[in-house]
């Protein structure tokens, strides 16, 4: 399974201010640490990036590649001018993170994908916002399909991604994400990718929680057919799940409870695992 390292992210409080302030450093140590955490691809956060976006991704890029020249980036930015700045420069293959099924973003970021010949995440939601099901999941990836042969971008570079709400939330989700990639891989043959942001899960959760919830989520999503995930990669416990067989994986009882309480088998409240 590929890993996607997340933490070069502007909402963090070392990498945020070291973005702002073009000093390489910090980002450089944080790109390089996740890399030798086991990291195939580095995820670039810049958010809504609506001041001097364009000028700060080309920057970040450039000094994240310096860093690690070999591994690819995955683009994270709401601003188109953004991320098409990092598109110009990425010297890899990069991915672009991302656009939905809405039909403004897939005119705004398909055709880029195309321009650039850029691998392109997919989010499962509409207008209407997170699907609720896996139904609608399935749904919002076949307009997303239909959109990719539209702008004639091959089906293989986009990873699907079905979108989940926190756990403290929307419970359910979980199951019905694992549904809805099983559901994935018979839309294409052979099956499209996948990739989840392990973060969303344990949004809103104790400090505590977080690493076995997002080892969990990929405990239950693996073995239905997801093939990467933004994650963090200096996490032993995500780290040993995403690299685990799932038939070899022993589950301790911190990983199990998770596992129950994301299959909606136990009620989540923030003290459960206390």
């Amino acid at each position: 399974m590929l890993v996607i390292g997340e933490k070069v992210n502007i909402m963090s409080k070392t990498i945020g201010p070291a973005m702002r302030e073009r000093d390489p450093g910090p980002i450089q140590e944080m790109a390089l640490r996740q890399v030798e955490g086991g990291a195939d691809i580095l995820d670039i956060n810049l958010g809504p990036a609506t001041k001097g976006g364009p000028e700060m991704m080309e920057w970040v890029v450039g000094v994240v590649q310096e860093a690690v020249p070999g591994t690819r980036l995955c683009l994270d930015t709401m601003n188109p001018e953004a991320m098409e700045a990092g598109l110009k420069v990425a010297k890899l293959q990069p991915i672009i993170n991302s656009t939905s099924a809405q039909r403004s973003r897939l005119e705004t970021f398909l055709p880029m994908a195309k321009t650039y010949e850029a691998e392109i995440i997919g989010l499962c939601m509409t207008e209407k916002g997170v699907s609720r099901d896996a139904n609608e999941r399935v749904e919002a990836a076949m307009t997303i399909m239909a959109a990719l042969m539209e702008f004639d971008v091959p089906l293989d570079r986009v990873y699907l991604d079905p979108l989940l709400l926190p756990v403290g939330v929307a419970q359910q989700q979980a199951v019905e994400a694992a549904e809805a990639i099983a559901l994935f891989g018979h839309l294409n043959e052979p099956p499209l990718k996948t990739t989840i942001g392990l973060s969303n899960i344990y949004n809103g959760c104790p400090e505590h929680a977080k690493s076995p919830m997002a080892a969990a989520l990929l405990a239950i999503l693996i073995p239905a057919g997801l093939s990467s995930a933004i994650m963090d990669p200096n996490d032993e416990l995500q780290m040993l799940v995403a690299r685990t067989a799932p038939s070899e994986l022993r589950l301790t009882d911190e990983l199990e409870k998770s596992i129950s309480v994301l299959r909606n088998e136990v009620l989540y409240c923030d003290s459960y695992l206390d």
